[in-house]
């Protein structure tokens, strides 16, 4: 019988785990850091250090900076609430503070994160204001990563389309071996999932995402070859029987599976796409400046041409430098027409354009540098 051999379990987001070895480097493939917040502290559990938080797809992971042992992964999945508080500090006054009950088992959870950078906010925007957008996108976002039974998933007669869901094929004519007598309704295969719905009750359907499908074969049942897929453990273990006539078309329709299957559990889509107000402004203002700047208004300063201005300045000012226990000399307030004001007047041997050709100079090399 020819199957799919069973990868590495979609724990990220369903788990509770402490002091994993480097966890913030071990991303399971498709896990991407979203949202990083520095000088956080993981104030119940390790008071005193300070460390990062990462908000990925699936989960948050803090870790400290003083301690490489210490660091927590809180998957989306366990949390069952998320608010902020201000805490108070003799140290560092008042601070804002990430509070979280997560659920894991029969063991309740309580993390409290705290700021400890001296800044509440951050360019108009609370600090942790990217993890609450994030686990919402996780929680809208559960058809890409576990199984569904019975739901909303049609409407006429159609499959509603997720983001970035592309539909590969629709195959109709396929009996869900599920009861005695089977139900016979149509399969929709996607870059993301597989789908089938009853044609007679399109509430009766069963959708179900590539990265908790643990196995696929095809193997001998009471009505003849059947394809058979059996869900993950964390898919609720399921062992899903279906089949399609001829067995030609049975055939394909398992090597199309085994290959969407194996493409998407190396590179899984989890329907995260986060855009955040700072990465959006800052993003404008490179561009602004890109349109901006034009090589011909850079002024450019060769080696030569520093060392002359850097000579011209260091000179100037020695002239003027005191000795331990002299007074500098009163020099009277002279009327400069081409600046408009008045300023002390300038030694002699120098010229006001040679100083005030330094100032910009010495800026354009500072900027080169």
């Amino acid at each position: 019988m020819e199957s799919v051999e069973p990868f590495n379990l979609l724990w990220e987001d369903k788990e509770i785990k402490f002091d994993t070895p480097n966890v913030q480097k071990h991303l399971r493939n498709g896990e991407q850091v979203i949202s990083t917040i520095y000088y956080i502290e993981d104030t119940k559990g390790n008071p005193g250090d300070s460390g990062r938080l990462l908000a990925t797809n699936l989960r948050l992971i803090w870790y400290s900076l003083v301690h490489k042992k210490f660091n927590l992964s809180i998957g989306y999945g366990r949390i069952a609430n998320m608010n902020t508080k201000m805490t108070s500090n003799k140290v560092r006054g008042n601070c804002l503070a990430l509070y979280i009950l997560a659920i894991g088992g029969n063991t309740r959870f309580e993390f409290l994160f705290t700021d400890v950078s001296g800044e509440t906010e951050r360019k108009n925007m609370p600090i942790f204001q990217s993890v609450f957008d994030i686990y919402q996108l996780y929680q809208r976002t559960y058809l890409y990563r576990d199984l569904k039974l019975r739901g909303a998933i049609l409407q006429s007669g159609q499959l509603i389309i997720l983001p970035q869901e592309q539909v590969i094929n629709k195959v109709n004519g396929v009996w869900n071996l599920s009861s005695d007598q089977g139900n016979l309704g149509s399969f929709v295969v996607t870059n993301i999932r597989v789908v089938w719905y009853a044609d007679a009750n399109e509430t009766f359907n069963i959708s179900l995402p590539y990265i908790q499908i643990a196995n696929i074969r095809i193997r001998e049942s009471k009505y003849g070859p059947a394809l058979v897929i059996q869900t993950a453990e964390t898919g609720g273990g399921y062992v899903l029987g279906f089949r399609i006539d001829p067995t030609e078309r049975l055939t394909e329709i398992f090597k199309e599976l085994v290959s969407l299957h194996t493409v998407y559990t190396e590179n899984p889509n989890f329907g995260i796409v986060y855009d955040s107000p700072d990465l959006r402004k800052r993003s404008t203002v490179e561009t602004v400046h890109r349109k901006d700047f034009k090589v011909e208004e850079f002024q450019e300063i060769d080696e030569r041409q520093e060392k002359e201005i850097n000579s011209k300045l260091n000179t100037y000012l020695a002239e003027g430098s005191l000795m331990v226990g002299e007074e500098k000399p009163p020099r009277e307030p002279v009327y400069c027409k081409e600046l408009g004001f008045a300023m002390e007047r300038i030694r002699d041997n120098y010229k006001l354009k040679d100083l005030w050709d330094i100032l910009p100079q010495q800026m354009i090399v500072m900027e080169e540098e």
